[in-house]
């Protein structure tokens, strides 16, 4: 095993507390934030943006989580990087469709709108 990367306790606490903590509590926020949004057809370069920010960082921790597992960093040190990534990942990505989707309808929506006002 090599040397551990950084202190495992202090490690362990402050990734849990801000990546738990606050990443989980903003991926939350964003998750209302584009539920109300989306069906008025507002902000949807944000939501979509920082959707897909929240995938590319959780993609980075699971890579870098996988390099710590590889190069046999201990267990505090991998498995909250892995964890963070992955349910960010897991989460936020097959979102993203399905927001993008309820935007999608909104614009046709409208579309059939204008047509039905014009004839």
């Amino acid at each position: 095993m090599s040397e551990p990367w950084f202190d495992v306790n202090t490690f362990g606490t402050m990734y849990g507390i801000i990546g738990g903590g606050v990443g989980g509590t903003l991926c939350g926020v964003l998750g209302a934030i584009g539920g109300i949004l989306a069906p008025r057809g507002k902000g949807r370069r944000f939501v979509l943006g920082s959707m897909a920010f929240f995938v590319v960082a959780g993609a980075v921790q699971l890579i870098v989580g996988l390099i710590a597992l590889a190069s046999g960093q201990p267990y505090g040190i991998w498995y909250p990087m892995v964890l963070c990534g992955v349910i960010l990942v897991a989460v936020m990505g097959p979102l993203i469709p399905v927001v993008r989707t309820r935007y999608a309808q909104l614009d046709q929506r409208r579309i059939d709108a204008e047509a039905i006002r014009r004839s």
